[in-house]
């Protein structure tokens, strides 16, 4: 699924810009091969969290994958999530961080709820891994 607006890949300043948990929860993402990773800057439009992380499983099997190793990855960092729902199932997992939420969609589900629409206005920079990560 594209987003309605044009995201661009994170060119070295705005990924600095960027909290490097929310960084550490993308490459996690990318790792296990998580299709349209974005990260949407919530900071002054919601009160609710500062960013969040929105990715797409290939699969319920690929989206369970993809959420353990956020929390994983974060876990080890010593950031551990308030909240988690959907792990189970698979179509939908919301791991709540406080300051930020990431979301592993299966696609329908993503197409469904239309997350990057509904926060059009929230700035949004395309996960683009930095060069010394890319095989």
């Amino acid at each position: 699924m594209k987003a309605d607006r044009t995201t661009r890949p994170a060119s070295p300043k705005a990924r600095a810009a960027i909290p490097p948990a929310i960084t550490a929860a993308l490459d996690a993402a990318d790792d296990r091969k998580a299709r349209d990773l974005v990260a949407l800057d919530l900071r002054g439009l919601s009160d609710a969290a500062d960013f969040f992380v929105v990715a797409s499983g290939t699969s319920d099997a690929h989206v369970r994958g993809i959420a353990d190793a956020v929390l994983d990855r974060l876990g080890r960092l010593g950031i551990h999530a308030h909240h988690v729902e959907g792990l189970q199932s698979g179509r939908w997992a919301l791991l709540d961080f406080v300051d930020f939420v990431v979301h592993v969609f299966h696609p329908e589900a993503r197409a469904f709820y239309q997350l990057e629409r509904l926060w059009n206005d929230a700035p949004a920079v395309a996960y683009a891994p930095t060069p010394e990560r890319k095989v």
